[in-house]
């Protein structure tokens, strides 16, 4: 299976380093300075479960040279993903599948419009790492974890051949009985997550020990929770109490991608998060004046890192 990432950064970079650690044939597609290293050293990743370095990488800048391949793992940010997939036709051949992995819930749909929805995966993936320095990926946290299904639920041969390759590379990886509650399950946490830690500016561990920042961490899950429900996605009745308990048992020092993209001036994926529960919750005349609130505070953070305001 040739497998092409996407998208080389924390994401793409841990995930697509650890199938081509266990001989899958693999292809980065990334830029820059991260690119340059990756072609002369080779991609390592420093992590929580031991460090890897895999040396020979096929890494590129150019679609066309990277060639078609059998799956796309898209590791891009979520407001880039209309644009790459534009960029990553010449990748795609007749049975081409592409499964993206970003923060969000509006991928899948995206990635449909520019390929065409047989081609398209719902997916979504768990784990804390960035890059560190060109060339170099560190998980800092967060056992990693892959999600993929085809979009009408049935279990192909496709899904289960990456699940094979997931596996093989010793990645924990499923194919949900329905990937769409799973992508909402993810996007409920990551959004609340991301948001309330980036309006406060601080950690985890303190956003879930004080009772004013965990109450409003609760609204912005419930009102996702809402949304989804507006949408004809039920997640169990459990999930509340579960992803708070998984949100209890993460590193205290944990910063979503969101909130470090935000705290270095850098374009984030705010409004694939919560300008998501907004908008989304406004097509179904869902109110949602927490996230609204997170939103509003934090817009004139994103459009000055835009070059769109300057203060």
């Amino acid at each position: 299976m040739k497998i092409a990432v996407f998208g080389s950064g924390g994401v793409g970079g841990y995930f697509g380093g650890r199938l081509a650690r266990s001989g899958e044939e693999v292809v980065f597609i990334a830029r820059g300075e991260h690119l340059e290293a990756i072609q002369r050293r080779g991609l390592r990743v420093e992590s929580i479960d031991g460090d890897f370095r895999v040396r020979l990488v096929q890494a590129t800048d150019n679609p066309h040279e990277a060639g078609v391949a059998d799956v796309i793992l898209v590791g891009v940010k979520a407001w880039q993903v209309p644009e790459v997939g534009i960029a990553m036709q010449p990748m795609v051949g007749p049975d081409t599948f592409v499964v993206p992995l970003e923060n969000g819930i509006e991928a899948p749909k995206q990635l449909a419009q520019a390929l065409g929805v047989g081609h398209v995966l719902g997916g979504l993936c768990r784990i804390s790492s960035f890059i560190t320095s060109p060339g170099v990926i560190r998980h800092a946290g967060i056992e990693p974890y892959v999600a993929f299904g085809e979009l009408d639920n049935q279990i192909s041969e496709r899904s289960r051949s990456l699940l094979a390759a997931f596996h093989k590379a010793g990645v924990k990886a499923e194919i949900p009985a329905d990937i769409h509650v799973a992508m909402w399950e993810k996007f409920a946490f990551i959004s609340a997550i991301s948001g309330v830690c980036g309006v406060v500016r601080a950690p985890v561990g303190v956003i879930r020990s004080l009772p004013e920042t965990r109450s409003l961490l609760r609204h912005a899950i419930e009102e996702t929770l809402a949304v989804a429900s507006a949408y004809q996605v039920e997640l169990p009745d459990d999930f509340l109490p579960k992803i708070l308990a998984f949100i209890d048992n993460s590193p205290p020092d944990t910063l979503p991608s969101m909130q470090r993209d935000l705290v270095a001036g850098r374009p984030s994926e705010l409004s694939a998060q919560v300008g998501a529960v907004v908008r989304l919750g406004r097509q179904r005349d869902v109110h949602t004046p927490v996230n609204e609130f997170i939103y509003n505070c934090l817009l004139p953070l994103e459009l000055r890192a835009r070059g769109e305001i300057e203060f």
